[in-house]
Parts: structure tokens; sequence; C-alpha cells
């Protein structure tokens, strides 16, 4: 797996204010990210243009429970229709600011979805499959919670 990242330079002001970084995944796919406006003290932040790199990290995991979540269901024959995935995750307050906890709360929509084998998915998922929460999960606490909601399509 390959990636790159380009920062795109100073504001046309050189302000510093521009902390704002291109990304390009080894599969051709390009993904912006930006950082915070500076606060008192900083020397440059970014414009609030894009997601911060943490929110990136935290956006990927959600994809990636996300889908083996929804691919054992499939492969357990369980009629789903969606699956949302909520992260709230706490910080760090000194550097590195690591992720110290992170809640994943699954919605799982579709027609006699059974609630174990959603448990069974999210945690086989957790613990064998989603290579970014096992990474995760050295350093931070994980949680998960979900709910079943009856389709009616």
């Amino acid at each position: 797996m390959e990636a790159s990242v380009h920062w795109a330079g100073l504001s046309p002001d050189s302000s510093g204010s521009d902390m704002y970084f291109t990304a390009t995944t080894g599969s051709g796919h390009r993904v912006d990210m930006d950082g915070a406006p500076a606060t008192e003290g900083q020397i440059s932040g970014g414009r609030n243009l894009a997601p911060r790199p943490m929110e990136m990290v935290l956006l990927g995991t959600g994809g990636c429970t996300a889908y083996d979540v929804v691919l054992i269901l499939r492969r357990a024959r369980q009629d789903i229709h969606s699956c949302d995935v909520t992260l709230k995750a706490e910080r760090a307050e000194t550097d590195p600011k690591v992720f110290t906890k992170i809640h994943f709360h699954f919605t799982v929509r579709g027609k006699n979805v059974k609630k174990e084998m959603v448990q069974r998915a999210i945690d086989l998922s957790h613990e064998k499959y989603c290579s970014a929460s096992v990474m995760l999960g050295k350093m931070a606490e994980l949680t998960h919670s979900f709910e079943v909601v009856e389709a009616t399509d």
C-alpha cells in the first residue's frame, strides 16, 4: 500500500495561515486535508477547508469496521438495507494527542436482522478483521454499541 501527501503551500498573502495538504492514495484517489485555524500563540494553522488528518484516521477506522460488519452480515444471509457507524473519540490533552477512547455506535437497518448476528459481526471486526481498529485498540479504549432498526420497505 502506498500514499503520498503534498503540502499545497502558504496562502497567497504569505500569512502562514495555510496548512492545506493534498493526499493521493496508491489506488489513485485524491483527498484534501487541512488544519484548524491558528489560535493565539501558534505560528501557523489551517483555514478549515477540509478534514483534519486525525479526523481522517477516525473516518478510515469507521469505514474499515463498517465494511467488515456489512460483509459479515451479508455472508450470514442477513437482509440488511443499511449500516451506519457514528464514532466519538477523545484525545490526550498533551502531545502527541493520540486517541485515548473511541466509541463506535452502529445502526443496522434491515428485515428480521438478528441482534446476535450484529453483535458477532462487530466483535469479529474489532477483534480480527479491521486492522485500523485493532491497531488503535493498542493505545485507546474501544467500546461499541448498536441498534437494529426493522425496515418497513
